[in-house]
Parts: C-alpha cells; structure tokens; sequence
C-alpha cells in the first residue's frame, strides 16, 4: 500500500492521529525535504527510513518504489507540508500505482474533492471545485457552461442516486473526458472508479461521491479539419468508425452524438 499522508501546514499538532500511525507503520517514508520531515517525525516519535523524494528526481525513484509496492512494503509520501500532489509532488507516482494496479491512499486530509482529485492520478497543475450541480436541467447546462473553457481538472459532488443524470449533463457539457468516480473516501469501501464520459460505469448506489474529469488537452492539431475530416483521418490510421467518432468528440470537446451526426454516410 502506497500512503499519501497529509501533514501540517503550520502547527504540528493539526496533524491526524491516522497519519502519525500511518507514519510509525510504514516501512519507508518518502520526504520531499527529509530535514524538514525530521522535525515532524521527531515530534511524534516516528523511526521509519526516510529518503529524499522531491520534484528533482521523482521520476527517477519511482522504478525503485514500484518494485518495493508490488514486493508488498508499506510506503508513505510526505512534503514539506500539506497534501502530496497538490503542486508538491506525488503525481508522477500515483500514475504509475495505477498503472499497476497498486493500491494507494489518502491519509489525513479533510477535504472530500481535493482528496478525490489527489487519487485521480490526473494532472493537478490546476483545480477547480463545482460541488452539487443545480437541480433544474437549464441551471444545470448554464452552471456547467462556465466551466468547459477551463483548461484544468474539474472536481463535483455527485448523489448517487442522480448520478445517471448528472452523467449526461457533464458528458455535454465536456465530452468524452477521462473521469474518476471516487466513494467513500478513507473508509472501508474506498473505490475508484475510472471511466470516459458518455459512458455508464458500474458502480454502487451508496455512500458518498466526488467525481473528478480530466483537464482538457491542448489543442488538437486535426481541430482545423472540418469534423468530417477528422473523423476520416482517424479512420485512415486504422481506427473503426466507433472509436474514430470517439476519438473525435474528445479531441474537439464536444458530445459523441453531435460528431456521429456530421458522418452519418460514412
């Protein structure tokens, strides 16, 4: 288990008593700044190994930290102070964990969306917080509206019994996005749930919900081509028209259905 443990900004007894025990636990901790750390650690009595873990050479370590995950070590990432990921790092890792399908945690925060965002794996360069949509359907389309020129990753609050709903709402207003469905957060069922939006993942109607959609991508140079072009670029790499569509609707941030309208005789 990968632990992505919060620590003070300030005062360090704002710290949790699941992070101190977390922190006591683990068999390694990564520091962004281990003479800094050294003083929380001090603090709390915590002896675990700690090693340098910083922006420099994250992306170096993380070979080294993935194989001591899969070996089944227990690690936790702190930073100077606040929580890993939110510009400190941690991201590059947390990717990788899901790309190996490697469990990992929050530890110690108290804010449902910034937690969600942090388990996401997506980039978090920037951050944007839209809790509960409206809930009257024009609301909720103007609501989102001042979102989709937004360039970074998006954090709601959703009810799982309107989850459905609010599926095709984000699905129109932002397009096939890479999104995580994220339950329970710090309890026994945490889950993350990754799927593309306009599609319907399995999930469980319980519990409480943040779902975080991806950033939007920089410019995609087959936006100057006229939709239909577009569509037909993709295919003539090799695509099928389903996933040309697809790819299409992501790349110019629009809805699925609109795209498939413009190539109806393909």
């Amino acid at each position: 288990m990968l632990y992505l443990v919060c620590t003070p900004i300030g005062n360090l007894k704002d710290i949790t008593f699941r992070a101190v025990e977390t922190l006591r636990s683990v068999s390694l901790i990564l520091a962004e700044d281990t003479r800094r750390s050294a003083i929380l650690c001090a603090e709390y009595s915590i002896t675990a190994p700690m090693v340098s873990y910083q922006k420099f050479n994250e992306k170096q370590k993380c070979d080294e930290i993935i194989k001591r995950l899969q070996a089944g070590e227990e690690i936790a990432l702190i930073t100077d102070a606040g929580t890993p990921c939110i510009s400190d790092p941690g991201a590059v890792l947390v990717r990788e964990a899901v790309k190996y399908g490697l469990p990992y945690t929050v530890v110690g925060s108290s804010c449902a969306f910034v937690s969600a965002a942090v388990m996401s794996g997506f980039e978090l360069k920037s951050l944007a917080f839209g809790g509960f949509l409206p809930e009257k359907n024009t609301a909720r389309k103007k609501y989102l509206s001042g979102f989709t020129a937004y360039s970074g990753t998006l954090t709601f609050y959703v009810s799982p019994h309107s989850f459905g709903k609010d599926l095709d709402c984000f699905y129109e207003a932002f397009g096939a996005r890479k999104a995580v469905l994220v339950r329970e957060i710090s309890k026994k069922f945490e889950e993350c749930i990754r799927f593309t939006l306009g599609e319907t993942p399995q999930f469980t109607e319980k519990g409480e919900y943040v779902l975080v959609i991806e950033g939007r991508e920089t410019e995609c140079e087959k936006n100057s081509l006229s939709v239909r072009e577009h569509v037909v670029s993709y295919i003539n790499e090799g695509l099928d028209k389903k996933e040309a569509i697809k790819r299409t609707a992501s790349d110019r941030n629009v809805a699925k259905s609109e795209v498939y309208r413009e190539t109806l005789d393909l």
